[in-house]
């Protein structure tokens, strides 16, 4: 006599799609919430200081090391042509002399050749770089920026001269900021019935900005 009456209320226990659903959304949620933790943290606190730069702007740390290049090695510069473009690496016994003498990489650099000098920007985060060859007396001048720590994050926010690798981090990261945001609104749609200030917030999260872009910025 129980058994149907059993039946039936296992067949009410049974999830259906929108236990599902409600399940993927929180697991797609915590997921990329772990993805983007780090980033998050990194570009709310570097939105501050980029905000208030003109306020927390440090004292750049600049250094200079001269050197001339042995003879042999300055050899090697005769065979490039003045008029080369940036694309033509500078020989190989040069760079190999700059990462053993003043240990920096010029590697993927854009070189700008001249008759006269050897010229390589090397710009990074939170600081600039350059060194110059003359291509006559060997003379080497190499000189670093240091800007400090903030305007190194803030370059990081930024992705200037940040290379490949964090570009693609970025790229990344935005992703599931997309995917914390979705899935954060759609669970927000699922417990809303419970929550009733949930779209009151959800709509001046939403007015807020848009009343400050149109009627006090100038």
């Amino acid at each position: 006599m129980n058994q149907p009456a059993s039946r039936a209320s296992s067949k009410r226990r049974k999830p259906g799609k929108s236990a599902f659903w409600k399940k993927q959304f929180h697991t797609w949620h915590w997921m990329s919430s772990a993805i983007a933790l780090v980033g998050m943290v990194l570009f709310a606190f570097t939105g501050i200081t980029l905000n208030h730069a003109a306020s927390i702007e440090g004292s750049p740390i600049i250094t200079t090391h001269e050197d001339v290049l042995p003879a042999s090695v300055l050899r090697t510069l005769e065979a490039v042509p003045a008029d080369a473009n940036s694309d033509v690496a500078p020989p190989k016994a040069v760079s190999d002399w700059l990462v053993k003498e003043l240990h920096i990489n010029i590697n993927a650099r854009a070189p700008e050749w001249s008759d006269t000098e050897l010229y390589i920007p090397l710009p990074k985060a939170g600081g600039d770089g350059w060194v110059s060859i003359n291509r006559t007396s060997g003379e080497v001048v190499y000189e670093n920026t240091d800007r400090g720590w903030i305007a190194y994050l803030n370059d990081l926010h930024k992705g200037r001269d940040t290379g490949a690798a964090w570009s693609w981090f970025i790229d990344i990261f935005a992703a599931a900021c997309i995917v914390f945001c979705l899935t954060g609104l759609l669970l927000l749609q699922i417990h809303s019935k419970r929550r009733r200030s949930t779209w009151p917030i959800v709509g001046a999260g939403v007015l807020i900005p848009l009343f400050l872009l149109i009627f006090m910025m100038h």
